[in-house]
């Protein structure tokens, strides 16, 4: 019994990443997620309480699905080239498989509806813990080391991808342009990485002079 159950729950949440992929936000309900999974409405409600739950869970299903399956070539990577490397066939992949559709439609619903944009921002934290790991082993013994704020720049780079995908619907030319961008980058970041002893010490000197102060936290605000 509970094995049908945990069938029907998959069903379910397979279904409503298809829904969000073929028919969008706008689409997305008990009826049509309930026909794309050839069952009654009312298990829905069953085993979720409410769509919205549904759709939530569904978020978080998919983005645990894709960071899972992305694990060892991360664990693999080596250089910001090689991160980079890999952003480029996850970004291809996800294309593809119709997964930036999907990306696009929970990121637009997550603007008015809170619940599925505290899903969608658990979602990318999985990225994000994935890519901090990434970071802090490529960026050891580096100049960028001491002064890199890596859970930010995890962000930042899970933030950078987004967009690009995001921006290749509208302008695939200027997304593979943001691409070799970040490619440009990584060549000299890893130019940064083969100086000498006494470069690599000058280069640090600089950028911690270069690097801004942190503000405080703004009162009233946690920090």
């Amino acid at each position: 019994m509970a094995g049908q159950a945990g069938d029907t729950k998959g069903r379910l949440v397979a279904a409503t990443i298809e829904t969000l992929r073929s028919r969008g936000i706008a689409g997305v309900s008990a009826r049509t997620i309930a026909a794309e999974a050839a069952v009654n409405q009312a298990l829905i409600f069953y085993h979720f309480g409410s769509v919205d739950r549904l759709l939530a869970e569904a978020c978080t299903t998919a983005a645990a699905e894709r960071v899972a399956a992305y694990h060892e070539r991360f664990a693999g990577v080596r250089s910001l080239r090689e991160l980079l490397a890999v952003g480029r066939e996850l970004h291809a992949a996800e294309r593809d498989a119709g997964n930036v559709m999907v990306l696009a439609q929970v990121l637009a619903g997550a603007q008015r509806d809170p619940a599925l944009a505290a899903a969608a921002g658990a979602a990318l934290r999985l990225w994000t813990r994935e890519l901090e790991g990434v970071l802090d082993r490529v960026l050891a013994g580096t100049p960028l080391a001491e002064i890199a704020d890596v859970p930010g720049l995890a962000h930042a780079v899970a933030a950078a991808f987004i967009g690009i995908e995001l921006y290749e619907g509208a302008d695939p030319a200027a997304a593979g342009a943001a691409l070799a961008a970040l490619d440009h980058l990584g060549a000299l970041l890893d130019v940064l990485d083969g100086l000498g002893p006494l470069a690599t010490r000058a280069v640090n000197t600089a950028l911690r002079r270069a690097r801004p102060a942190r503000r405080p936290p703004t009162p009233g605000r946690a920090g």
